[in-house]
């Protein structure tokens, strides 16, 4: 086993769906096969316009030849292990790089960063784990949250203690929730995609909730493409079914819904979902058709 990196442009050409599947040729079946059981990053190319860098973490769960396509391979990702950072970390930061391990004996950025897969060292890892998952300054939650922050300005733990912060941080569901809560609001500049509402309390805590369209338990995952963010009322017609989406993003409600008028009087009068800027973190139609297809009451 080991650690690796998967680089992901938004613009694929390749039949990718990053918290689900990586899909590449042969020459990079024995790099990949070696990742199997153990986690990777995503990088996207400086050349992608708006690139998020190294921007989610997942672990490889097996590797099959793909069916569809004679010469390719599919990377089958873990269910629950995809996470996208907090923070996209950049390719050459304001410390250097963060792959140390991609500079030759002359210092120099060496050929191995063109590559699409290519291993990382542990040390390399963390490090950028640390910085996509850093959560000094978190958007507000919206009720009192006493858990103590992960990373905090206090003298440096242990080596053991370290990797045990780590592993907490990739399985735990309630730290998992709380970067996906930033990913989301942040993409949504904490508006609800719905109503269009952007309401903050005196304390500075948006009333917008992140909310999965294809729930943790039906294996969605932690996914700013499989997040949206909802108030609180919308949240739970959202999940229960009265209203879902388009894959063009239009509003749809129930035909069973007791109070359509009140509904209708409730979201955006376009009839369209309020979205992010970047196209890149705008609802997958592959979670909208689970929504629409397993919640949704026509």
């Amino acid at each position: 086993m080991a650690f690796g990196v998967f680089i992901h442009r938004s613009d694929s050409i390749y039949d990718d769906s990053p918290a689900e599947r990586y899909q590449f040729p042969s020459q990079y079946l024995g790099r990949v096969s070696a990742c199997i059981h153990d986690w990777i990053v995503y990088y996207e190319p400086v050349k992608v316009s708006g690139t998020r860098g190294y921007f989610a973490v997942a672990k490889v769960s097996q590797v099959i030849p793909d069916p569809q396509a004679p010469g390719m391979y599919i990377a089958m990702i873990e269910p629950g292990s995809y996470l996208e950072f907090a923070n996209a970390v950049p390719f050459n930061g304001p410390d250097g790089l963060a792959e140390s391990g991609l500079l030759n004996d002359a210092g120099k950025i060496s050929g191995r960063a063109q590559a699409a897969v290519r291993p990382i060292s542990t040390a390399d890892f963390n490090h950028i784990l640390d910085l996509g998952l850093d959560e000094r300054a978190p958007l507000l939650p919206r009720v009192d949250d006493l858990t103590p922050p992960l990373f905090q300005d206090e003298a440096m733990p242990l080596l053991a203690e370290q990797e045990r912060r780590r592993t907490t941080t990739l399985v735990s569901r309630i730290e998992r929730d709380r970067v996906f809560r930033r990913v989301v609001m942040r993409a949504y500049d904490e508006r609800c995609a719905i109503t269009g509402l952007k309401l903050i309390n005196g304390g500075g805590r948006a009333e917008a909730e992140a909310a999965h369209i294809r729930p943790v338990e039906a294996n969605g995952p932690d996914s700013v493409q499989n997040g949206i963010a909802l108030s609180g009322t919308v949240h739970w017609m959202f999940d229960r079914g009265l209203i879902s989406l388009s894959d063009d993003l239009d509003i749809m409600i129930s035909r069973q819904a007791n109070d359509s008028d009140s509904i209708t009087g409730l979201i955006n009068k376009s009839r369209r979902a309020t979205l992010p800027i970047r196209a890149a973190d705008r609802p997958h139609p592959h979670f909208l058709a689970w929504h629409r297809d397993n919640v949704f009451k026509l």
